[in-house]
C-alpha cells in the first residue's frame, strides 16, 4: 500500500475506517489480518507490484 499510495499500514487503516461501513470495516480487517504473503519482504525481487500483469489487458 505504502508504494503504490504512499500510505502507511496505520494511515490506511485510519483511512479504511473512517471511509467504510463500521461492519464493512470489521469484515475488511478480518480479512487482511494475518496475510502475510502481500508483505514486501516475503515477495521475491522480481515480484514489483501488487497485482497480476494479466488483470489490466489493453
Amino acid at each position: 500500500m505504502e508504494a503504490t499510495f504512499g500510505l502507511s499500514e496505520p494511515e490506511t487503516i485510519k483511512l479504511m475506517r473512517r471511509t467504510m461501513k463500521p461492519s464493512s470495516f470489521r469484515l475488511w480487517r478480518k480479512r487482511v489480518s494475518g496475510r502475510v504473503t502481500k508483505h514486501r519482504k516475503l515477495r521475491g525481487f522480481d515480484v514489483g507490484r501488487g497485482y497480476c500483469p494479466t488483470q489490466y489487458k489493453r
